[in-house]
Formats: structure tokens, C-alpha cells, sequence
């Protein structure tokens, strides 16, 4: 067990894969740090994922700092047992310094020296790594506190299987990633399924012979950094719907909606029992079309260019429109019984008392580098590349915070001394 310090030439929040990829470059920097975790290593991971939970990108991708993946199926997915297995033996591997369920509840910085409150004491460092991501606690909006009492509702992160929640309808609110996949979870398990939609876009799985994911490497996307034209907005994007589950495939919502699901526009409020909804299913459902085309012709265009032989092109079809748009709806006549709520997480940088945030409550950085010396961010989405976010750039991201933070740590020193001399 890591006995607590009371000072540290690095101090690292958060015991995830972010947190972990940067001891395991501290360590290899020869300079003392402690990981700090509120609750245990890879926790999030263990605990807040459903049951049939599992990759969206190629096992491949996993690119963890000197532990790629290392099973016999590159070109699948793993599913949740398979990646906590993957990141035990990770954090194995890189044995980092943890201070498990330790919480940080406040953060500033004393001249030269941060100071950093927690729940075990007080400790004092000559750097920081925030590797909290933005995936802090659970949203739910307030609309939730209006639905009737007897209204069962659990966000993502509670949500495990179909069999926990009660019989009748459920509701899912969010169409990202996490909504999507566990409408279609409830969808295959024979529950009655209404999706309220958002802005998230959508994705093909496979297109033109091959993993779409695989083409979008070839075709340079995964190089692009928030520095290009263009690009800086993009670490507020909603990822693409689509699924690695058996074996990998679209999630088309239309196709949900030929089969009995009820999708609706975006939820505006609770009323009297009523779900009421934006009108804008059919603006939702185009626009995440118009990205999943998009994509395609992206990659039509990287075929044509360099005269690679791969089956024809083709351009997705809506075959189902809606016929009206639902703007409310009475949940005891449909027979809802629950909610899932998938709205996200809002990040939790209130410990941080130092002024590092943008309007909208964004760290302010280059490539993990805040204006505050010695103060670094990492593990967030599109920190520098798609793939920051993710077990595929996370390790790239951590190797060059280090590599900063190192001479910074250098640099004090040489000015220290020359103090002295």
C-alpha cells in the first residue's frame, strides 16, 4: 500500500488509463510521483458499464504505453470482461504509486508549490497532471425531479441489463453513443423502447470491404490535431453512434423505428406526466445521415484518388420517415415504467482553485499544457488527436505532457541552483 508523502515532485489526479499512462512516464523519468484515485484503478471501467458493453474501435487500437493489445482478435471488439482484464494487466505492468479512495478537494498553487487538500491530508508538489477526464459525475437533468414518483430512473453509468429495471416501456433520453447502444440493448432483449434524440452523429461499422475505422486511419484522420483550421471546436463534439457488439455493426435508428421503436426529438421538459419533445426528429435523424454519408464519401474519395480495388460505393437511403412529430407524451398511457437517462457527465473541476478554465468551463491548454506552470490536463477528448480520449493517443498525449512537465522540473532546478552558485 503507497504510504502518503508530504511532498512530491508530481502529483497525478485520477486513477484511470490517462492517469496511469502518465506515471508510467513519470517512472520512467526517474521522478517521484504518487497517483492520487477518489475511488479504485480503472474504476469507471469496472463499475460503470452495462453488461453487454464493448469497444466501438478495432481491438487494435488499444495503445496503451508499452502494452498494445495483446489478444488474438485484433479486428474485433472487447467486450467489458475482456477490457478490464486488458487494463488490469496494464496497471499491473506500469505499478504505479496509487493512493486509492483519496479524494482531492482542493487545488492552488503557493508561489512555486502546489498544494493539494485530500481526503488522507495534506501534500504538496512542484507539479500536477489533472487526469480526471470530463467524465466526472453523472448529468441528469432537473426535468428528471418532475416525472412522476413511481417512475423508475437510472443514468448510464447505474444502467447494467434490461432484466434490472421493471416490466413495461423504458424511455432512453440521449442518442450518443452510450443511448443508442443501450436503446438497441433493450430493443434485442424484447422491451417496448422510446428514444428521445439529440445532435449526435452517426457512422457506418463496415463500408466498402473494410472496417470504417480502418479507412479513417489510412485516410490520415486520426493525424489531425485541434490545431489544424478548423478543428478547435471539435473537443465539444458528440461522438458517433454506431456498435462493435457481435462482431460490429450500424446503428441505424430508422430501422429501430420499422421494428416498433418510438423516437422523438430532443426532450424540452416534464409537464403534468407529458415528456414533451422538440420537434426536430426528422432534423436529428437527417443530420446524423448527412455525417454517416459524409464519411463514406470521404473514404470514396481516398478509394478513387489512389485507384484502390475494393467493392462499389454507395450512399445510404432513409426508408423510414416520421410521420409527425411527438411533442408530448403521456408516460402512464405508454406504459413507461423507466427511465434511462443518457445525458453524459459534467466534469468535476471544482477542487481546482486556479485559473485555467475557458466560458464554458473547458481547461485551457495545448496539448495538456495550461498557462499555469507546472499544471497539466490530460486523458480529455480530442486533448490533441481523435484518439486522445482513447486507449488508441492517450499514451502519446501522457509521453509528451511528461516530456513537459520533466523540463519544467529541470528548469527549476537549474534556476534554484543557480541561486545559490
Amino acid at each position: 500500500m503507497t504510504q502518503l508523502k508530504s511532498h512530491y515532485a508530481a502529483v497525478v489526479v485520477g486513477g484511470g488509463q490517462a492517469g496511469l499512462s502518465a506515471s508510467h512516464y513519470l517512472s520512467r523519468a526517474g521522478i517521484d510521483h504518487v497517483v492520487v484515485e477518489k475511488n479504485t484503478v480503472m474504476n469507471k471501467w469496472r463499475n460503470e458499464r452495462w453488461d453487454a458493453f464493448c469497444l466501438v474501435t478495432p481491438n487494435w487500437q488499444c495503445q496503451l504505453p508499452d502494452h498494445p493489445y495483446d489478444g488474438d482478435d485484433p479486428n474485433g471488439f472487447m467486450v467489458k470482461e475482456q477490457i478490464v482484464a486488458y487494463l488490469d494487466r496494464f496497471a499491473a505492468k506500469v505499478n504505479a504509486p496509487v493512493l486509492e479512495h483519496t479524494t482531492v478537494t482542493a487545488l492552488e498553487k503557493r508561489g512555486d508549490v502546489f498544494r493539494i487538500e485530500t481526503s488522507a491530508g495534506r501534500i504538496t508538489a512542484d507539479a500536477v497532471i489533472l487526469a480526471t477526464s470530463l467524465y466526472g459525475e453523472p448529468e441528469i437533468p432537473r426535468a428528471g425531479e418532475r416525472l412522476p414518483e413511481d417512475i423508475v430512473q437510472v443514468h448510464t453509468a447505474a444502467y447494467r441489463n434490461a432484466g434490472q429495471l421493471p416490466e413495461g416501456a423504458v424511455m432512453v433520453v440521449g442518442s450518443g453513443q452510450s443511448g443508442a447502444q443501450i436503446a438497441e440493448d433493450l430493443h434485442l432483449a424484447g422491451r417496448k423502447v422510446h428514444l428521445a434524440t439529440g445532435n449526435a452523429p452517426r457512422c457506418a461499422r463496415f463500408y466498402r470491404g473494410r472496417d470504417v475505422v480502418d479507412w479513417l486511419w489510412d485516410v490520415g484522420q486520426y493525424d489531425i490535431t485541434v490545431a489544424d483550421d478548423g478543428m478547435g471546436k471539435k473537443k465539444h463534439d458528440t461522438n458517433h453512434y454506431l456498435t462493435g457488439r457481435d462482431g460490429g455493426r450500424d446503428i441505424d435508428l430508422r430501422a429501430f423505428a420499422r421494428q416498433g421503436m418510438a423516437l422523438y426529438g430532443r426532450v424540452r421538459g416534464v409537464s403534468g406526466g407529458k415528456m414533451l419533445f422538440e420537434p426536430n426528429l426528422k432534423a436529428n435523424l437527417d443530420a446524423a445521415d448527412r455525417v454517416y454519408n459524409g464519411i463514406n464519401a470521404l473514404i470514396d474519395r481516398y478509394i478513387a484518388e489512389r485507384g484502390i480495388a475494393a467493392p462499389p460505393p454507395s450512399v445510404y437511403t432513409p426508408e423510414w420517415e416520421p410521420e409527425q412529430e411527438t411533442t408530448a407524451l403521456d408516460l402512464e398511457a405508454a406504459g413507461i415504467t423507466s427511465v434511462v437517462w443518457a445525458t453524459g457527465f459534467r466534469p468535476n473541476w471544482a477542487f481546482v482553485g486556479l485559473p485555467i478554465f475557458d466560458g464554458t468551463g473547458y481547461p485551457v491548454h495545448r496539448r495538456g499544457v495550461t498557462d499555469v506552470s507546472g499544471l497539466y490536463v490530460l486523458g480529455l477528448p480530442w486533448l490533441w488527436t481523435w484518439g486522445s480520449g482513447r486507449f488508441l493517443s492517450v499514451g502519446r498525449d501522457a509521453e509528451h505532457v511528461v516530456g513537459k512537465l520533466a523540463g519544467t522540473l529541470a528548469a527549476a532546478q537549474f534556476a534554484q541552483a543557480e541561486e545559490v552558485s
